[in-house]
C-alpha cells in the first residue's frame, strides 16, 4: 500500500496503518529534524510533536489524498520546527553532533592515502564549520538539497515557500559559505 492508502485506512480506523506509516517515514524525518535543530533531545521532542500533530489532522479529516503524504509530513515537521525556534531564547543553534557529522559526504574518501585523508577530513571540518554558521533556514535548504536529494519544488512545498524563495535561500547559502571562505583564507578542495 502507498502511503497515501495508509493514511487514509487510518483514517477509516485501521491502527496498524499508522504504525506502517510511522516505520517508512520516521528515519527520513527524524534525520531532517535532528540536522536543522542539532540537538538530540530537542529533535526527539520535535519528531514526536510532529507524529501528534499528524494524527490529529489525520483523526480531524485534515488530510486530502494528494499523492505526497511524505512531502504533506515533511511540512509538518517543518512547521512545528519553526515553533520551536520561536520558543528559544537564542537564535544560536546548537553544536553539531555526529549522527549528523558531514564526514559520510563522500564515500571513496575511505580508499585513500593517509595524507589525502587528512586533507579530507580538515575540508570537512572547515565545511561542517561554515555551515554551522548559515542562519537555520538556508542550511535547511541546502541539507534537502545535497543530504535528501530533494528538487526545489519538493523543498517549497515542504517548507511552505515557493520555489523562488527555495532557490533565493540557497544562492545566499552559497554565497555566504564562499564569503565565509575567502574571509577565513580557506581552500575546500577534496585532495
Amino acid at each position: 500500500m502507498t502511503d497515501e492508502a495508509l493514511a487514509l485506512a487510518y483514517i477509516e480506523g485501521n491502527n496498524q496503518a499508522f504504525d506502517i506509516l510511522l516505520e517508512r517515514n520516521q528515519k527520513k524525518v527524524f534525520s531532517y529534524i535532528l540536522f536543522v535543530v542539532r540537538d538530540r533531545d530537542a529533535a526527539e521532542d520535535v519528531f514526536q510533536d510532529t507524529f501528534l500533530k499528524a494524527i490529529a489532522c489525520l483523526q480531524q479529516g485534515r488530510y486530502t489524498d494528494s499523492g505526497k503524504f511524505s512531502a504533506w509530513l515533511m511540512r509538518i515537521a517543518h512547521n512545528v520546527m519553526m515553533d520551536w525556534y520561536r520558543t528559544q531564547k537564542h537564535s544560536k543553534v546548537i553544536e553539531p553532533t555526529p549522527e549528523n557529522d558531514l564526514s559520510n559526504l563522500r564515500d571513496d574518501l575511505r580508499e585513500s592515502n593517509v595524507e589525502d585523508r587528512m586533507v579530507n577530513d580538515q575540508v570537512l571540518a572547515d565545511v561542517r564549520s561554515l555551515m554551522d554558521q548559515l542562519p537555520a533556514v538556508q542550511r535547511e535548504v541546502v541539507f534537502m538539497r545535497f543530504y535528501q536529494q530533494l528538487s526545489f519544488k519538493e523543498i517549497a512545498e515542504m517548507t511552505g515557500v515557493s520555489i523562488n524563495t527555495s532557490l533565493g535561500r540557497m544562492r545566499y547559502a552559497l554565497l555566504n559559505l564562499r564569503k565565509m571562505t575567502k574571509g577565513k583564507n580557506l581552500e575546500l578542495q577534496f585532495a
